[in-house]
C-alpha cells in the first residue's frame, strides 16, 4: 500500500476526508453529469466514457464509471471508477475513487487532493497548490475499486467465479481457525453468548442493531462537529467496538448454527464442538457470500455481536426467553 502526504499524515486525515467525500455525493449542489442540470461547459466524450469540463466555476463536478477532464474550471471534481485531469483551475477539493488524478502544466489545484486506488501525478513545474493543503493516496485494490466505480452493483450482487470461491474457501479456513482459537482461549464466554442467543436473540439482536446504529453516527458526528483530536479519538473507538463485535459476533453465531445444525440432522455420536464450528463456518461463509444477502448477513452479524458484548455481565434475568 503507497501512502503520500504533502503535509504530516495524521489518524484523522483519511477518516475526515473519506466522510468529506461521501457527504459531497450527497450535497445538494452536486451537479451530476447524469444530466440534472444541463450545461453547455460540460459535455461528454463520444465514446460517453469522459466527461469534459470547460467552465464551471460554481459546480461540483461528479461522474461514476467515467473520467473527468478540467479544461478551464470546476469548483471541485470526484470520479468514482475514472480518472481526473486537471488542465485549467479547480478551486476546492479533487477526488478519485479507483483512479488516478493528474495535473497538468500550470494547473491549480486550490483544496486538497485524494486518491484511493491510484496515484496522484503533477506534470511540468507550473502546475501549483496552494500551500498547507493536503495530498493523500492510497495505492491499493486499484482493479477492484475502479471495477465498482464502473459497475457499483456488483457490490451487492458479486460475480461468482473460480477466483471468487476460492477467496470464500480460504475466509471460511480462516474464520475456521479464530473460531477454534477463541473457543479454545474462552470457552465460557463463547458459551454463555450461545446460551443468550438461543435463549433471549430477539433481545440481543434488537439491542446491538441500536447501539450499531449509535456507535456509526457518532463517528461521522464526532468527525464532522468535533475537534480533530476528539474526533479520530471517538472514531477510533467506534472501530474497536465494531470490530469486537463483529469478530464475537461471528464466532458466537457460527457455534450457535452449527450446534442447532448438529441437534437438528445428527445424532449424539457423531457430534462434536469441531464439526459444529465447521458446520456454522461453512453456512455463515455461503450467507456472507449471496447477492444481496450478504447485506442482512452482515448487520446481523454486527447486531449479535455488539448485542452479546453489551449483554456480556448482565444478570440471569435478560437471559429468560
Amino acid at each position: 500500500m503507497n501512502y503520500l502526504t504533502e503535509t504530516a499524515f495524521t489518524s484523522r486525515v483519511l477518516p475526515q476526508r473519506l466522510l468529506t467525500f461521501a457527504f459531497l455525493l450527497l450535497a445538494a449542489e452536486v451537479v451530476c453529469v447524469f444530466g440534472m442540470e444541463p450545461n453547455p461547459e460540460i459535455t461528454v466524450s463520444d465514446d460517453q466514457m469522459t466527461v469534459i469540463v470547460n467552465d464551471a466555476p460554481d459546480q461540483d463536478i461528479i461522474v461514476f464509471g467515467k473520467s473527468i477532464i478540467i479544461k478551464k474550471r470546476a469548483k471541485s471534481a470526484l470520479a468514482v471508477g475514472g480518472d481526473v485531469s486537471v488542465e485549467g483551475t479547480v478551486a476546492e477539493d479533487v477526488a478519485t475513487i479507483g483512479g488516478n488524478v493528474t495535473q497538468k502544466d500550470n494547473s491549480h489545484i486550490g483544496g486538497d487532493v485524494f486518491v484511493l486506488g491510484g496515484v496522484y501525478k503533477q506534470e511540468g513545474e507550473g502546475s501549483t497548490r496552494v500551500q498547507g493543503k493536503e495530498t493523500v493516496t492510497l495505492g491499493a485494490f486499484e482493479e477492484e475499486l475502479r471495477n465498482f466505480g464502473q459497475n457499483p452493483t456488483q457490490l451487492f450482487s458479486p460475480t461468482f467465479s473460480i477466483s471468487f470461491v476460492a477467496q470464500r474457501v480460504v475466509v471460511a479456513l480462516f474464520w475456521f481457525i479464530i473460531s477454534i482459537v477463541i473457543t479454545t482461549i474462552a470457552p465460557g464466554a463463547v458459551g454463555r453468548a450461545v446460551a443468550r442467543i438461543q435463549l433471549s436473540w430477539l433481545k440481543v439482536c434488537a439491542l446491538g442493531a441500536g447501539a450499531f446504529l449509535f456507535v456509526m453516527s457518532a463517528i461521522i458526528a464526532g468527525a464532522l462537529l468535533l475537534p480533530n483530536f476528539i474526533g479520530a479519538t471517538l472514531g477510533l473507538m467506534g472501530m474497536l467496538v465494531l470490530v469486537l463485535g463483529y469478530v464475537f459476533g461471528r464466532v458466537s453465531l457460527q457455534v450457535s448454527l452449527g450446534k442447532l445444525i448438529q441437534k437438528r440432522f445428527l445424532s449424539e455420536n457423531n457430534r462434536s464442538e469441531t464439526l459444529a464450528t465447521l458446520l456454522g463456518v461453512a453456512v455463515w461463509t455461503l450467507l456472507l457470500s449471496l447477492p444481496y444477502v450478504w447485506l442482512i448477513a452482515l448487520f446481523t452479524v454486527f447486531a449479535f455481536g455488539i448485542g452479546l458484548i453489551l449483554t456480556g455481565r448482565s444478570t440471569a434475568k435478560w437471559q429468560n426467553a
